[in-house]
């Protein structure tokens, strides 16, 4: 009878495989943060001194209209109710209809995000492929003119306000020079004039074989995209800088020199290596912050991206579009350091 019970209802029951809890745990702590962003948006576009009955119906409305409108957008009801309704229509991928432009913030979502997503990847880019070399033969170059000028680079990225590294560059490379295009994705008579594929007027122009087109948009994007790349430049190129430095003081990088490796096997096959997990978090970063922080660079150069659909929406109480793209931005941070933590499994044995 014991052992009946120990075969039968005593077994446990067969643990989940490593790959299957970490898939489980992930999207636990997935559901966690948005169900928390979401929470925190919700109450935060709830307490803000805007009334949005006032931003339907207008400052001249009657009182009758006003209570009706009131009523017909749930804000009669309590707080945790009026969430639980916002939550459901989430889940569906309905964040409401805009005030401004009377669509599904969805869809207006859908046709800004790809203008940011273009302007920041470039300058993410352009932030990699100067900002870690320079950071690298900083550290390697320790108190050299290299080193110097990396450092007042970084300096400057960090002091200078964007805005007016926009309006001098403006000034210079289009109005004095006429090196770059102006304001805009794209010359006004050049708009509508490929079919929109995936809403990165590059990628369109170029599968649509419009190499005019292409090469208009490139000039309008080079300039706000070289401003945002500096500004990541700076950050990856001091972020190299440290981790290296922290690198070539470590023992097994004088067991190498002292073996007579070679100074470039040392350099990039050892102590770039054991730094590519710590960097790849600061580009991730860097590229987020890119992806949310680039209002002013959006408004200065009057490109249509998501930082300027949701400042606009703020200033007229749009409420829905605040909230809808607050949550998109959110979601991109989760989604990257769901990447990066992929690839720290991929790039380094001791995550897996």
């Amino acid at each position: 009878m014991a052992m009946a019970e120990k075969n039968g209802k005593g077994r446990a029951a067969p643990a989940l495989p490593r790959w299957a809890n970490t898939t489980l745990s992930t999207l636990g702590s997935v559901a966690v943060t948005m169900l928390g962003l979401l929470f925190v948006t919700f109450i935060i576009g709830r307490v803000m001194p805007i009334d949005p009955v006032l931003a339907v119906v207008g400052e001249r409305a009657s009182q009758e209209t006003y209570d009706a409108a009131f009523e017909a957008m749930g804000l009669d009801k309590p707080l945790l109710v009026q969430f639980g309704y916002y939550l459901w229509d989430v889940l569906h991928g309905d964040f409401g209809n805009s005030l401004l432009t009377a669509h599904p913030v969805s869809e207006d979502i859908k046709r800004v995000f790809p203008a940011t997503f273009e302007l920041a990847t470039l300058g993410t880019i352009f932030g990699i492929f100067f900002g870690v070399p320079l950071g690298v033969m900083a550290a390697v170059r320790r108190g050299s003119w290299i080193d110097q000028v990396a450092r007042v680079v970084a300096l400057v990225g960090y002091s200078m306000p964007i805005f007016w590294l926009g309006l001098m560059g403006l000034l210079v490379f289009y109005g004095i020079l006429g090196w770059v295009g102006g304001p805009g994705r794209v010359s006004i008579f050049y708009e509508d004039m490929v079919p929109v594929v995936t809403g990165m007027i590059l990628i369109d122009s170029a599968l649509d074989g419009n190499w005019t087109v292409f090469k208009d948009a490139f000039s309008h994007l080079i300039l706000p995209a070289s401003l945002l790349g500096y500004y990541s430049l700076a950050y990856i190129s001091r972020m190299t800088r440290s981790f290296m430095l922290e690198q070539l003081s470590a023992e097994y990088i004088i067991t190498a020199r002292v073996k007579g490796m070679s100074e470039r096997a040392v350099i990039w096959r050892h102590c770039f290596r054991n730094i590519r997990v710590q960097l790849i978090t600061v580009i991730a970063l860097s590229y987020a912050n890119l992806l949310e922080g680039s209002v002013l660079t959006e408004i200065i150069f009057s490109w249509p991206g998501i930082g300027s659909y949701i400042t606009t929406a703020l200033l007229s109480a749009d409420m829905n579009a605040v909230l809808g793209g607050t949550v998109v931005v959110g979601l991109i941070f989760i989604l990257l350091n769901i990447f990066c933590d992929l690839l720290y499994k991929v790039l380094d044995p001791r995550a897996r």
